[in-house]
């Protein structure tokens, strides 16, 4: 069994200020919109809409059935940007190491990694603040829904603290990282023809040596 780590002093009391912060909120939410159960519903509606593993299965599944087309393609970077995040997060969560809020309850709908006992970052967070963020900077169709799509990022990280399922400061932290992945990933968007060839590459033999570049 290794050591239990220690923490250090003011990162220890920055944690303990926000469980009582995190407390604070959905109190003040419970007291002002009633009963949080009313709403459940609806959080987990919110919370299955951004979880990872439906995402990667519709993504696959168009990019598997369609023939070439520009929506083929934006499924193929949707699924690379989906891988991108699961690792990203993982390994912070790996690292960070912070229990999830006491009154967290395992009942997420899909069954969990070990890694997603840990708290920080949301990755519900830093997927929808990442998506939201990205639609619209590379596609323009996208770019008429920013406004609803900025609205369901904002809605499912409210709902990761109102659900007990992180802290704010593990929202914050998701926020920020979905912030940074979108910019780093809009720098090495695949191109049509990229995305295309790589598409070519795992699923059609004929055309393996079919070229792409990023």
């Amino acid at each position: 069994m290794g050591e239990k780590r220690v923490v250090p002093g003011p990162l220890k009391k920055t944690l303990e200020w926000d469980v009582k912060m995190t407390d604070k909120a959905v109190k003040m939410f419970d007291q002002k919109y009633g009963p949080l159960s009313k709403y459940n519903s609806i959080f987990k509606g919110l919370e299955i809409s951004c979880h990872g593993i439906p995402w990667l299965i519709v993504t696959a599944t168009f990019i598997f059935l369609l023939d070439s087309s520009p929506f083929r393609n934006l499924m193929v970077n949707i699924f690379l940007v989906l891988i991108f995040d699961i690792i990203v997060v993982a390994v912070v969560k790996a690292i960070a190491r912070r229990r999830r809020p006491e009154r967290n309850q395992n009942d997420e709908m899909i069954g969990s990694f070990s890694v997603d006992k840990f708290s920080f970052p949301s990755g519900h967070c830093t997927r929808a603040v990442m998506l939201s963020l990205l639609l619209p900077l590379k596609y323009d169709l996208f770019f008429w829904f920013s406004p609803v799509l900025a609205g369901w990022g904002a809605a499912v990280s409210i709902s990761r603290v109102l659900l007990h399922r992180h802290h704010i400061l593990d929202v914050i932290g998701g926020t920020v990282i979905g912030i940074l992945q979108a910019m780093l990933y809009s720098l090495t968007w695949l191109s049509d023809e990229s995305a295309q060839g790589l598409v070519n590459f795992f699923l059609d033999e004929t055309q393996v040596g079919a070229s792409y570049d990023v």
